[in-house]
């Protein structure tokens, strides 16, 4: 593996890494090399809950009408809002 020195991180983007060490439970190297690969395009971004990913592309187009119909009727009571939730 190849060496590469990074100079000038701010204190916010050296906050960032320390925290993302600390969570994840890898070095702070390590932390620096998973950000710069997302940065990249080079890991699947899919990976962080705030993020859609491509992960069931490969589903889309699959299913008959019939199914879709079937799925969509079948999630429709998890579609009602329970108002006592919200007071």
């Amino acid at each position: 593996m190849k060496q590469l020195s990074l100079r000038g991180f701010d204190s916010e983007l050296e906050k960032l890494v320390r925290q993302l060490a600390r969570r994840e439970g890898i070095s702070l190297n390590r932390a620096v090399l998973l950000l710069a690969r997302k940065g990249a395009g080079l890991e699947n971004a899919g990976k962080s809950a705030n993020v859609v990913g491509d992960s069931l592309d490969h589903l889309i187009g699959k299913w008959s009408a019939e199914e879709a119909d079937e799925l969509l009727e079948s999630i429709k009571p998890l579609e009602k809002i329970d108002r006592s939730l919200w007071k």
